[in-house]
């Protein structure tokens, strides 16, 4: 009996857990015409997907009668999700990856930084310029194609000489509801794996903490958006440039065996909790 209460308070938590996140997530869905039956659609891919890659029987190929006893699918619909997946376009992920890095590598590429640390305007072509930041850290993506991206999200400027010049040392698509979306995807996912992670490894906890107080007037909340803009942006700079170094894409002679992502993600938010919050007390 105490198995059975202990196992429907866990249900429950889970359940209360989901129904808090889906709240969030819907909100963004519905302000960008996302439909119920489309929701559920990537839900029945991602059920799938999931089932198949994470919870797989040690040496046996997942089987469609395994998928579907995990997911509660029936095996038709297994089937059929797994000969035609549901496809999303992933250029606009891809696109977010390329310019962060554009922007990242140009931060910390002592090759384009001038004596005293500044980042001069880079001309488009040439030995030192706009050209070669992307060749190096972006891969194969023509300079063209970056430099309208980072124009476009108020990345960079560009100047009638054709001189492009870094505002912002930290990739963030202001004006680019596709870019944030991007973030999104993945910056959410990569906060619930890392709370999955501690749920089940205790041993090997996963840094994640927050502050929060809930009674803050508006005057101190006008304040601790740049105090914590500053330090959040100072601790992710000093991580980057560290990490700069052991990374073998950005560091060709580091070394080290096996290949694994990691990072840190700092957020800010706030919510109005006091409809008299404009008065004071």
């Amino acid at each position: 009996m105490e198995s059975s209460t202990s196992q429907s308070r866990l249900n429950e938590a889970v359940y209360r857990a989901t129904l808090r996140i889906l709240n969030a997530l819907v909100k963004v869905l519905l302000r960008h015409g996302v439909s119920f039956q489309t929701f559920s659609d990537l839900a029945k891919q991602a059920y799938v997907d999931v089932a198949r890659q994470d919870f797989a029987l040690p040496g046996r190929k997942p089987s469609i009668s395994r998928v579907s006893v995990l997911t509660g699918l029936t095996r038709k619909d297994v089937q059929h999700l797994l000969n035609e997946p549901t496809t999303t376009d992933s250029a606009t992920a891809e696109s977010h990856n390329r310019a962060a890095r554009v922007v990242a590598g140009w931060v910390r590429d002592a090759d384009f930084r001038g004596a005293d640390g500044s980042l001069p305007a880079l001309p488009f072509d040439g030995p030192v310029s706009f050209g070669e930041v992307v060749r190096r850290h972006s891969g194969d993506v023509p300079p063209r194609a970056v430099l309208d991206e980072l124009l476009r999200v108020g990345a960079v400027e560009q100047d009638k000489a054709g001189n492009i010049r870094l505002i912002t040392r930290v990739y963030i698509p202001r004006h680019s509801d596709l870019g944030k979306l991007a973030i999104l995807g993945s910056d959410v996912s990569f906060l619930i794996d890392t709370i999955d992670h501690n749920l089940q490894e205790a041993e090997t906890p996963r840094f994640q903490r927050k502050v929060m107080y809930d009674n803050l007037p508006l005057e101190a909340v006008a304040e601790l958006r740049p105090l914590a803009a500053r330090h959040a942006q100072e601790l992710i700079e000093l991580l980057d440039a560290w990490m700069a170094q052991h990374d073998r894409d950005a560091n060709p002679a580091a070394r080290g065996s096996g290949r694994i992502r990691a990072g840190l993600g700092i957020f800010y938010f706030e919510q109005k909790l006091d409809p008299d919050a404009g008065v004071s007390k």
